[in-house]
């Protein structure tokens, strides 16, 4: 197979002026859940492509995607231009290990995202595997305003299908909400928040963390972490924290 085929968009969602969602249908190889390939288009001559993880299950079609658009960027304006029966490119193969199979068992799973990382999230929570290693999972979510809270009706869907076992926490850092935390993920880990609403302790002995989402928190809820004795995960040595960066 070579490596893009050519996609196109199906559906397309608008969450904000700049965070948008993208339906592509494309002939591209299995992928594992937590897993990205890449988008490209053809602009001036050049094949300008990005990866972009899936937001969709493995077994789940079409392919989904989910973005936010960067001033001046080569690609992610033209990527929100583009309109149901439009084309464009995706690499054929997916890669990445940010997945479960990476990921030691344990009676606690957090994932921790801020703003479009949330997809590669929703991607592993639509696995069977992942409720059946964790007896309960914390998805935190981090975004400026309410407005970027995206996905709530499939986030309110797993909560119907996995009652007390699922616990969805939202942070809006930039404006008040009586509903999300005001504060940075790792500065909740710090001062207990994050553990108090989520009724459950992060601790070495039962807790596996997945990170995706901006380096600054990735580096820092790291740090406040293993503050805690929690370690990076690495094959020759597990641990407890597995990270993606998303730039």
């Amino acid at each position: 197979m070579n490596y893009w085929v050519q996609g196109q968009v199906v559906e397309k969602r608008n969450w904000t002026d700049k965070l948008y969602s993208l339906r592509v249908d494309a002939p591209v190889e299995p992928f594992r859940a937590g897993q990205f390939t890449q988008l490209a288009l053809d602009i001036e001559g050049e094949r300008i492509g990005r990866p972009y993880s899936f937001v969709n299950g493995p077994d789940e079609r079409p392919l989904e995607f989910h973005f936010i658009t960067i001033p001046q960027g080569p690609l992610t304006e033209r990527l929100q231009a583009l309109e149901t029966g439009d084309k464009l490119w995706i690499a054929a193969r997916p890669a990445g290990y940010f997945t479960l199979s990476e990921v030691p068992d344990a009676r606690h799973l957090w994932l921790l995202a801020t703003g479009t990382a949330l997809g590669v999230f929703l991607s592993l929570l639509k696995t069977e595997e992942l409720w059946r290693r964790f007896r309960k999972v914390i998805l935190a979510h981090g975004v400026r305003t309410r407005a970027e809270l995206t996905y709530q009706d499939q986030l309110d869907a797993f909560q119907r299908d996995h009652p007390g076992r699922f616990m969805y926490l939202p942070f809006v850092t930039r404006e008040d909400a009586d509903f999300a935390m005001r504060a940075r993920i790792p500065e909740s880990i710090t001062d207990g928040r994050l553990e108090e609403r989520a009724g459950a302790s992060l601790l070495p002995e039962d807790s596996q963390v997945m990170i995706c989402g901006n380096p600054d928190m990735v580096r820092d809820t790291i740090r406040v972490l293993e503050q805690r004795g929690l370690r990076r995960n690495r094959r020759s040595q597990p641990g407890h924290i597995t990270t993606e960066h998303y730039w």
